[in-house]
């Protein structure tokens, strides 16, 4: 398995987590109540488990679907980064948001060359 294909594979399971995480996990509610966005939490958690679902399955039969799906992943964790700055988190607790916005522009980037 190469770099590419590693780097996409872990994008997917950890939306896939993270997505179920948002929706269920009491943790993660009480993370939207802190950062303001509460009546966000289920939307978010949808887009979470419809991209790392649309990078699997986008592997399998479209890389288009990969450059659709991480181009939209990469733009909900630059927008998470920016929570988190707007509400003065420290950058240790940004920084996630930040390296999964750069791992999916590099997904997004490399997949809109296939």
């Amino acid at each position: 398995m190469n770099v590419l294909t590693s780097a996409l594979f872990f994008s997917a399971f950890s939306f896939l987590f993270y997505g179920t995480s948002c929706l269920f996990s009491n943790r993660m509610k009480n993370e939207f109540i802190r950062f303001g966005l509460e009546k966000r939490r289920t939307f978010t958690g949808i887009l979470q488990l419809l991209g790392g679902l649309g990078l699997i399955i986008g592997y399998i039969w479209s890389p288009m679907l990969i450059v659709l799906c991480s181009g939209g992943l990469a733009l909900l964790m630059i927008l998470g980064f920016g929570v988190r700055l707007k509400i003065k988190d420290p950058l240790l607790a940004s920084l996630p948001a930040l390296l999964y916005a750069i791992l999916n522009t590099f997904l997004f980037l490399s997949y809109l060359e296939i």
